[in-house]
C-alpha cells in the first residue's frame, strides 16, 4: 500500500534535508510549474533512475505529480527497494498549492503540450462529428481518422501534431533560436 504524506508535512522534510522531492510528471508540465526543490524525472524513467541502491540514500524519496494519480504509479514502481521510504505527495503540485505552498511558474503560461494536443485532437473530433450529422458524411470518417492517429500516437510514442505544436511561438519562449 502506497503512503502518502500531506504537504506541509513534505515540506518540512524538505526543509530539514530528510527527502528528496521528485517529480513525475513530463517534463513540460515541470517547465510550466514545479515546486521549487522538485527534480523532474518522468514516470516512465523512474525505474531506472531508482532502480540503484545508492539513488537518495538515507533520505526518504516524496514523488509528486498533478494530482496523484502518476505519484503513487512512482511509489508502487519503486515499492521499498534497498529499504527506502517511499511516500506520494496527497493531491500532487495541486495538493500543495492548496496548502499554500509556493511554486515556481514560467513566464510562458501556455498549458503543456500534452494538453494543447489534447485540446487540438478534441477539437477536430468534435468538428468533424458535427459535420457529419449535418449532412457531410465524411465527417465520421474523419473522426475516426483523429482517433487512429490518437492510438497511434499511444502507442508508437510518435505524435505529429505535438512535433507541430512543439514548434508554434508560444511554445518557443524561453528557448534560444539556434
Amino acid at each position: 500500500m502506497t503512503q502518502t504524506i500531506e504537504a506541509r508535512l513534505a515540506a518540512q522534510w524538505l526543509a530539514a534535508g530528510e527527502a528528496v522531492l521528485v517529480d513525475v510528471r513530463d517534463p513540460d508540465e515541470f517547465k510550466g510549474e514545479h515546486i521549487a526543490c522538485a527534480m523532474s524525472v518522468p514516470l516512465d524513467a523512474v525505474p531506472g533512475v531508482f532502480s540503484s541502491p545508492q539513488a537518495c540514500t538515507g533520505r526518504k524519496v516524496i514523488f509528486q505529480c498533478q494530482k496523484g494519480a502518476r505519484g503513487e504509479k512512482a511509489c508502487t514502481m519503486t515499492g521499498n527497494a534497498a529499504g527506502r521510504e517511499v511516500y506520494n505527495l496527497d493531491g500532487g503540485i495541486e495538493g500543495w498549492k492548496a496548502a499554500g505552498l509556493p511554486v515556481v511558474r514560467s513566464g510562458g503560461g501556455a498549458p503543456s503540450l500534452f494538453r494543447q494536443v489534447q485540446v487540438g485532437v478534441g477539437a477536430f473530433v468534435l468538428l468533424a462529428v458535427l459535420a457529419g450529422f449535418s449532412g457531410w458524411r465524411p465527417g465520421f470518417a474523419l473522426a475516426g481518422f483523429f482517433g487512429a492517429m490518437l492510438i497511434f500516437a499511444g502507442v508508437t510514442g510518435w505524435c505529429g501534431l505535438g512535433l507541430l505544436l512543439s514548434r508554434m511561438p508560444w511554445n518557443r519562449s524561453g528557448r534560444s533560436a539556434a
